[in-house]
């Protein structure tokens, strides 16, 4: 196999005749010699797939032209080969499971911080307004220990279900301060965004694109160690490339 490409994409759209759905992608991808996996749920689709970069773009494109989905914002990095077993299609109750379903970011999404803003403001110890910033870490507590941004918040998360209680129980604790919540690939941080603005607690965003945007837009300026994925690769560092775990940070 020539180059291995991986993506990792997501997009909150409402999503129906999911069955249907499931057949036309798994059969694509399937005739495309592609692995990973490919979560459909009412909300939306989540997708991380591996392959050689022709037929990867082939997928994209067959993904993207179908009404239903649309473009996607995708996340690239490269491996020396494919980090998948096999190729899933499964239809989920939710792409991320949050169990609470008046947060629906197909509605509306949070508002969000670009990569090289959050660099700035970390640069600067503050947001453009002066405003102390708060990193909130919503991922598992075992996906932080593999790295996270230097003083972000970590509530020993065991599962992304756990955040809104976990909210409810710290919210004192962000108040007044510029809140940036993040996570890997965005899902899980948009939700948690959307659930603390619910909530009326102000200066709240997502880091658009997760980690892994994060890492290809700055090169993972203030971020120490890094980025577990869920594949055989189970790290990247800042520049996308496999780290092992138990690496000690540079």
């Amino acid at each position: 196999m020539s180059r291995v490409v991986n993506i990792a994409a997501y997009k909150f759209v409402t999503l129906d005749a999911l069955p249907a759905l499931r057949e036309h992608l798994l059969t694509r991808a399937e005739a495309l010699s592609l692995k990973g996996t490919i979560l459909l749920a009412p909300e939306g689709i989540n997708v991380f797939l591996a392959g050689e970069a022709e037929a990867v773009d082939a997928m994209l494109a067959e993904m993207s032209a179908l009404p239903a989905i649309g473009p996607l914002e995708v996340k690239y990095s490269d491996s020396a080969s494919v980090p998948f077993g096999r190729l899933r299609v499964r239809i989920k109750r939710e792409i991320i499971r949050m169990d609470h379903p008046a947060i629906r970011p197909g509605k509306g999404r949070a508002p969000s911080v670009d990569s090289q803003t959050l660099a700035r403001w970390l640069a600067q110890g503050a947001d453009d307004e002066g405003r102390p910033l708060a990193l909130l870490d919503t991922r598992n507590d075992f996906e932080v220990d593999a790295g996270t941004f230097d003083g972000a918040i970590d509530w020993r998360l065991q599962r992304f279900t756990q955040f809104p209680a976990a909210f409810d129980a710290h919210r004192a604790e962000l108040e007044g301060k510029t809140v940036v919540s993040f996570c890997t690939g965005g899902i899980r941080c948009e939700k948690a965004a959307l659930y603390m603005q619910d909530a009326g607690l102000q200066h709240t965003y997502q880091l658009e694109g997760g980690i892994l945007k994060y890492f290809e837009e700055t090169g993972g300026v203030g971020y120490t160690g890094g980025c577990f994925v869920f594949d055989a690769r189970e790290t990247l560092d800042a520049a996308l490339a496999p780290r092992p775990l138990g690496a000690q940070a540079a």
